[in-house]
């Protein structure tokens, strides 16, 4: 898997994308009924849910690093990529199978263990990209993430009156299993480089960019709590229960569609000025619902909120796999996101103690203060000028 413009590369580049839309189909069908599922069916109050949900960020940040690195160190990503998604659609089995809460506890693990396929996917798409397409080819990824998505809480809203816990979690597994065929049917990998040594990344093998960009990350990723806040706030603000998950579906959808469109404008102008959008489209979203928004401006605040998710999440991939060394891309990409990924724990934590300690708009503002932070910090990362074609 090299990083030519052929027809072979772009049909790798689908392969993942294909997969990742499977994949987060069956994701998603789960996550409307996860919360009431450990709730009120396996008797778990929500201390529990909290700590299972939280164990799995951590999971997912460490397993991340864990197979970047081992990755680098094999030089094989393939494996990581298949072994990944059959975890999560074995995860999804268990969940079916399970009775209490403390049955969740290790197939929690299992199944955010499965975000071992991340770092080294990413790798690949970076690898075979060039500088010139490389944020379209991240935002062709995302942006059939969140299609995925998007089918798949419509399913769970359309079937679970029908068919219940269980077999939902059972039918979320199928996606995951198709993906996990695809990726091992349709995707050949290269044979390692002979006589190529890897010694493991350390802080000095990363570049002033590198790091200065990781830095202004742990501010933003701080700043950027769970949207589970904005669902709540909507809530509170006099949205029914049954519309709610409408409002994730407005989220999920804009960032389908803001993915590509932002990924190819990054290629265009750079990876600073997209994130920068980034950045503000967040500020947008907390300055909206500081103003205490009308029900209308409250929809505003998840379609602002999907425009930026689009555009973070895209370019923020493209922009590591650029900065950081090419022979530490996987270890780079996977070190990245548990860096980010540990800091959303505490970044939640702190929005939740505001929200109770101090008011509802508290953590709101206190997200602008590290935003702005992160956007000065920002304007000293240099990159690297996309090709022109």
């Amino acid at each position: 898997m090299s990083g030519k413009t052929t027809s072979s590369t772009k049909k790798t580049i689908r392969t993942f994308a294909a997969a990742s839309f499977l994949n987060d189909l069956g994701s998603d069908m789960i996550y409307p009924v996860w919360p009431l599922f450990v709730t009120s069916f396996t008797g778990a109050n929500m201390a529990v849910l909290g700590f299972i949900d939280g164990l799995g960020d951590a999971i997912v940040s460490l397993s991340q690093a864990f197979s970047g690195y081992l990755s680098d160190r094999l030089q094989k990503r393939k494996i990581f990529i298949v072994i990944g998604y059959m975890m999560g659609a074995l995860s999804r089995v268990g969940y079916a199978l399970s009775t209490s809460w403390q049955h969740l506890i290790p197939i929690r693990i299992l199944d955010r263990a499965g975000k071992i396929r991340s770092a080294p996917r990413d790798a690949v798409v970076a690898d075979l990209s060039t500088d010139g397409n490389r944020g379209s080819n991240f935002g062709l990824l995302r942006a059939m993430d969140n299609l995925g998505a998007m089918v798949g809480v419509i399913l769970s809203i359309i079937l679970f009156r029908f068919i219940g816990y269980k077999a939902i979690f059972l039918l979320a597994a199928i996606p995951s299993v198709a993906a996990s065929v695809i990726i091992f049917s349709r995707i050949k990998e290269n044979r390692p480089a002979e006589g190529r040594i890897f010694k493991g990344i350390r802080l000095k093998d990363l570049n002033r960019d590198f790091r200065l960009f990781l830095f202004l990350s742990v501010f933003f990723a701080l700043a950027s709590f769970s949207y589970s806040f904005l669902l709540i706030y909507a809530r509170d603000s006099g949205f029914a229960e049954w519309s709610v998950p409408v409002l994730y579906l407005v989220f999920t959808a804009f960032a389908f569609l803001g993915s590509i469109p932002f990924g190819k404008l990054s290629d265009r102008i750079g990876r600073k000025k997209v994130l920068q959008m980034a950045f503000a489209l967040w500020v947008g979203v907390c300055l909206l619902v500081v103003s205490k928004p009308s029900t209308i401006a409250l929809i505003a605040v998840f379609v602002l909120y999907g425009l930026h998710r689009g555009a973070l999440e895209t370019v923020q991939r493209a922009f590591v796999a650029e900065l950081c060394p090419v022979e530490f891309r996987a270890s780079s990409l996977g070190g990245y996101q548990m860096v980010i990924g540990l800091c959303a724990l505490p970044g939640s934590l702190i929005a939740g103690i505001l929200w109770e300690k101090i008011g509802i708009y508290a953590p709101f503002y206190f997200s602008l203060a590290l935003t702005a932070a992160a956007f000065l910090i920002l304007s000293f990362v240099r990159e690297r000028r996309p090709e022109r074609k």
